[in-house]
């Protein structure tokens, strides 16, 4: 099992998702529950390209904090 931080965003009508950690895995959708689901999917996905392929799996190194200014 892997902990990943994700970023949703609102685009338009509808919102996208990247993780800092695996770039270029992004996923969109109509709900942030769908984003949150279809980016589950990419990761998973991606995970077992780098598995397959034989390529280490990158630790999480992301962190969110919030500024208050």
């Amino acid at each position: 099992m892997y902990k990943l931080l994700i970023v949703i965003e609102k685009a338009g009508n509808n919102y996208s998702c990247y993780s800092p950690d695996l770039p270029g895995v992004i996923s969109t959708g109509k709900t942030k529950e769908e984003t949150k689901k279809n980016m589950a999917e990419a990761i998973k996905m991606h995970i077992d390209g780098l598995i397959e392929d034989g390529i280490n799996i990158p630790e999480s190194v992301s962190f969110v904090e919030y500024l208050t200014i």
